[in-house]
């Protein structure tokens, strides 16, 4: 604590800590509940951030309320003290200890936590969206039949934000993202590819497309900087991709349009509809995670649980897209929309996913004719 208090206001705290969680867990507790039962079937840990953080919390628990509203189902979420392995495995044992047959963690920072669990509690079922368990070293990667690892097409769901933004007009794009992990990375190489298939069909031959890593997930004035440098030089939209890197992006761009009178600086979000966070977000490459989350639970009741295998969530399976309800577009329609998407379904365009090399500019060489990409190390 940053101040002193009084012994007995601490004595207190104490007390009222032991009382409330029954034990001396370190986590924390943060729910909303439904039903009187003093157990709660369905749980969701949450990751970095809260219930509402408009990201993976909120989406994946949007979808567990949703089953269990519908059905009856107790429920509840639970919030971890810190952002550690330990802090996440005892928050699980809390979710179990209170009854939980199901329990959620959204978000790869729970593929150790996961792994560490799935042997202890056979009977419990977990959903992990996008990772898969395994050790801390990276050595051991094992999925109980007890879990069900779900991933995303990011590469889809960039792809259809690249080629929206050129179709609507913008020919110098920027790709901002955060640490250079297989999601980022993948939505980043659709979304240049994207760019790609739109630039052809209109006859573009000069597009750019500004991209960089910022090596982490946070909002800081460096990633905020090198936006408004962007948004300076001409680039007209960013992909903010990778947790609040988005922010930063977003905050530069809201005092570019600030400074100029009018709408030059544009964001694209991630994960979930971001169009709340700022007026210069025109749309965002999403991740239907609430659709995932009550597909997985579904299944359980219906003893159908998908564990031990990866279930993969695409444009097939209405799993990734792009926000339209309060897209910001100037041309580009939910006709438009419609027609790329049915195309991507069917086969027309083949997306280069391969995370290896994270560098565009050096892994889609072959493949791009009409896109530049700078991309700043």
């Amino acid at each position: 604590m940053k101040k002193k208090i009084l012994s007995l206001m601490v004595s207190l705290s104490m007390i009222l800590l032991l009382v409330a969680c029954g034990s001396n867990a370190t986590s924390s507790v943060s729910s909303d509940t439904s039903g009187s039962s003093e157990t709660f079937e369905l749980a969701l840990v949450t990751d970095l951030g809260t219930i509402d953080d408009k990201s993976f919390n909120q989406g994946a628990w949007e979808g567990l309320k949703k089953y269990a509203e519908e059905n009856g189902i107790s429920y509840k979420y639970y919030q971890p003290q810190e952002a550690s392995t330990n802090s996440y495995v005892e928050t699980i044992e809390l979710a179990i200890e209170g009854g939980a047959k199901l329990v959620v963690c959204p978000g790869f920072l729970f593929e150790e936590p996961v792994y560490l669990v799935q042997d202890s509690h056979p009977d419990v079922r977990f959903i992990l969206l996008d990772g898969t368990p395994h050790n801390a070293e990276y050595t051991d990667f094992k999925t109980g039949s007890n879990v069900m690892p779900i991933l995303y097409q990011e590469d889809q769901a960039g792809f259809l934000a690249g080629y929206a933004a050129v179709k609507d007009g913008n020919t110098k794009l920027g790709f901002l993202g955060g640490m250079a992990v297989p999601a980022v990375v993948r939505f980043g190489f659709g979304y240049v590819q994207g760019a790609e298939a739109a630039a052809e069909e209109l006859g573009i031959s000069d597009l750019e497309v500004m991209y960089n890593y910022t090596g982490g997930f946070n909002a800081t004035p460096e990633a905020q900087s090198m936006a408004a440098s962007w948004y300076n030089n001409g680039t007209e939209v960013i992909f903010g991709c990778g947790g609040s890197v988005g922010n930063s992006v977003m905050s530069a761009a809201d005092a570019k349009n600030k400074q100029d009178g009018n709408f030059v600086a544009k964001v694209i979000g991630v994960d979930v509809d971001q169009y709340s966070e700022s007026e210069s977000v025109i749309t965002s490459a999403v991740k239907m995670l609430a659709n995932s989350v009550y597909s997985g639970v579904t299944d359980f009741y219906r003893g159908n649980f998908k564990g031990g295998n990866v279930t993969t969530f695409d444009i097939r399976n209405d799993g990734v897209g792009i926000a339209m309800e309060h897209a910001k577009f100037n041309t580009f329609s939910m006709a438009d929309y419609n027609q790329v998407y049915s195309a991507l379904m069917n086969g027309q365009w083949t997306i280069f996913n391969d995370t290896e090399e994270t560098n565009p500019a050096l892994a889609l060489a072959s493949k791009l004719t009409n896109v530049k990409v700078n991309y700043i190390d």
